[in-house]
C-alpha cells in the first residue's frame, strides 16, 4: 500500500518521462508535490524504490524508470528495446486516493482506535491511556481482535522503519513469537516498543539501531501488551 504522495509523486514522474522522455529533477517533484525540502522526496522516492514501483538506473543522472502502476491505469513509459509488458506486473493501491481532475473515490473502510500518547520509558502503559482521543485507521491494516494506537518517541527503531513521530498500530496479545515487534512493559513500570529474542531463559528487547544496545532482562521483567501489526506516517 502506497501513502497519498508516494502515489502522486509516481504519478508525475511516470507523466513527466511520457511527455519528455526525462525524468524530473528532485527540485521539480518538491515543487509539484507542494513539500518544503527535497529530504521528504528522498524519502518517498525509497518507498517506491522498495515497493519496486520505480527504479534509478545506474551511471545517468536524473535516470528514473517506472517498472508499475495501478492495474487501472495505462503501462507505463517503457525504455527502448523493451517489449510491451516485459518486467512488468500489476498493483493495487489502496486507499482513498484523490489528485486534481479525479472522480472522488469510494471511501476505504475505516475503524476508529483509540490514540495513546507517546511510549517513552518511564511510561506505564495504563497512564498513556486517554479514550478522549481517537484516530481512524483503514482496516486492512488491522488483524483480528482488538487494537489501539501509540504515537512514536525516539530514533530507536529507525532501521525496521519506524521513525520519530510515527504512528504504530498494535493489536492486543499477552503473547509474541520471537523476533516479533512489541509493546513490552518492563518491571510494571517502563513501556518500550523493541524487537522481543528469547535468549535462553532471558529476554532481549532489542533496539533497530546500532547507536542502542539490546536489554537483556529476566523472564519476569518483561509483560508483552501488544505486538505491531500497521504504521501510520505523515509527510
Amino acid at each position: 500500500m502506497l501513502t497519498k504522495k508516494q502515489y502522486e509523486l509516481l504519478l508525475f514522474i511516470d507523466k513527466r518521462l511520457k511527455e519528455s522522455g526525462v525524468s524530473p529533477s528532485f527540485d521539480e517533484m518538491k515543487e509539484a508535490l507542494g513539500l518544503r525540502s527535497k529530504s521528504g522526496i528522498h524519502r518517498l522516492m525509497t518507498g517506491l524504490e522498495e515497493r519496486g514501483f520505480v527504479r534509478r538506473l545506474p551511471h545517468r543522472a536524473r535516470a528514473l524508470e517506472v517498472l508499475r502502476l495501478p492495474e487501472n491505469m495505462a503501462p507505463p513509459s517503457r525504455a527502448p528495446g523493451r517489449r510491451a509488458g516485459e518486467g512488468f506486473a500489476p498493483t493495487v493501491i489502496q486507499g482513498d486516493f484523490k489528485l486534481p481532475g479525479q472522480s472522488p473515490q469510494p471511501a476505504a473502510q475505516v475503524v476508529p482506535l483509540p490514540l495513546y500518547g507517546k511510549i517513552a520509558a518511564g511510561t506505564p502503559i495504563e497512564a498513556l491511556r486517554d479514550h478522549s482521543r481517537m484516530i481512524d485507521i483503514p482496516a486492512v491494516l488491522l488483524a483480528k481482535g482488538d487494537h489501539y494506537a501509540l504515537e512514536v518517541e525516539g530514533d530507536s527503531m529507525i532501521d525496521a522503519g519506524i521513525f520519530d513521530g510515527d504512528t504504530v498500530i498494535i493489536q492486543r496479545t499477552e503473547a509474541a513469537d520471537n523476533g516479533t515487534i512489541v509493546v513490552a512493559l518492563v518491571d510494571n513500570e517502563e513501556v518500550t516498543l523493541k524487537r522481543l529474542r528469547r535468549r535462553g531463559q532471558s529476554i532481549a528487547l532489542e533496539p533497530a539501531n546500532p547507536a542502542y544496545e539490546a536489554r537483556i532482562c529476566g523472564p519476569d521483567q518483561v509483560k508483552v501488551q501488544g505486538r505491531l501489526v500497521g504504521l501510520l506516517r505523515r509527510y
